[in-house]
C-alpha cells in the first residue's frame, strides 16, 4: 500500500511513518522542511518525500497524485501549534479532500482529540470536565477539529476518525482499548506511537469506516 501521510515529521506522525515501513508499505511523507524527518527515513528508498504547506494547499495534490500513479490511502495527523493557524485542520483538510476526489483515492483516516464527540455520544464525568476545559483553554483548537470532522463526514471518502486523550511520548507496547463506545476519564492517555499503529491497523483491516473510533492505552 502507497499512503501519504500529513503531518509525517510531527511526534506521531514520525511513528505513522516508521511502523508503516516497518509493515511493508511504502510512504508518501509530506513535510514542511525535509530536515524535519530523520536521516534514516529520508534517505529510505521506500519514502517519496514531497515539501509543501498543507494550510495553503501547496504541492498537496503533488504528495496524493504521485507520479501519474495515485496513492491508495491518505492519513493526516497534523496538530495545532502555538505559533500556526487557528483553523489548520480545517484548510488543510479542505485541500486534501479536494485532492483526494480529484485523483479518485477514496481511503482517508484522520486524527483528532476525544473532545470532538458524536451526537448523543455517552460522555463520563471526567470528559465532560475535560470537554469543558478545552472549551475554555483551547476553544480555537475544538472548534477548528470539530469544523474538520464535520468537513470529512460530509465527503465521499471512506473516512475513518481516530479521536485519542492526552497524546504521551511513551513507548510503544501495542497495548490499547479502542472503540465507537469507549469512554474516556481525566487519567486517559495514549502513547503516539500506539495511535499510530491504530491508524495503521484501520488502513490494513478496512476496519470503522466512517466510523468514530476513540483509542487509550490499557
Amino acid at each position: 500500500m502507497r499512503i501519504t501521510v500529513f503531518g509525517a515529521t510531527g511526534r506521531t506522525g514520525q511513528p505513522v511513518v516508521e511502523q508503516a515501513l516497518e509493515r511493508g508499505h511504502e510512504v508518501v511523507a509530506f513535510v514542511r522542511d525535509p530536515m524535519g524527518l530523520p536521516s534514516t527515513l529520508r534517505e529510505d528508498g521506500r519514502i517519496s518525500v514531497v515539501q509543501g504547506n498543507a494550510y495553503s494547499g501547496e504541492g498537496v495534490e503533488r504528495a496524493i497524485a504521485g507520479d501519474g500513479d495515485s496513492v491508495d490511502a491518505v492519513v493526516s495527523v497534523l496538530g495545532q501549534t502555538a505559533d500556526g493557524p487557528d483553523d489548520l485542520l480545517t484548510e488543510a483538510g479542505r485541500h486534501v479532500l479536494a485532492a483526494m476526489d480529484q485523483y479518485g483515492v477514496e481511503r482517508f483516516v484522520t486524527l483528532v482529540g476525544a473532545g470532538v464527540r458524536e451526537e448523543g455520544e455517552s460522555v463520563s464525568l471526567g470528559g465532560k470536565v475535560i470537554g469543558a476545559l478545552l472549551k475554555l483553554l483551547a476553544r480555537s483548537v475544538l472548534e477548528d477539529a470539530r469544523d474538520h470532522v464535520e468537513m470529512v463526514r460530509a465527503s465521499d471518502t471512506r473516512w475513518t476518525v481516530v479521536r485519542g486523550p492526552r497524546l504521551t511520548e511513551d513507548a510503544h507496547t501495542g497495548e490499547f482499548r479502542h472503540g465507537t463506545d469507549l469512554t474516556l476519564g481525566m487519567r486517559d492517555t495514549a502513547a503516539r506511537a500506539n495511535v499510530a499503529e491504530f491508524v495503521l491497523d484501520c488502513l490494513e483491516d478496512d476496519t470503522y469506516v466512517r466510523e468514530m473510533p476513540k483509542v487509550a492505552d490499557r
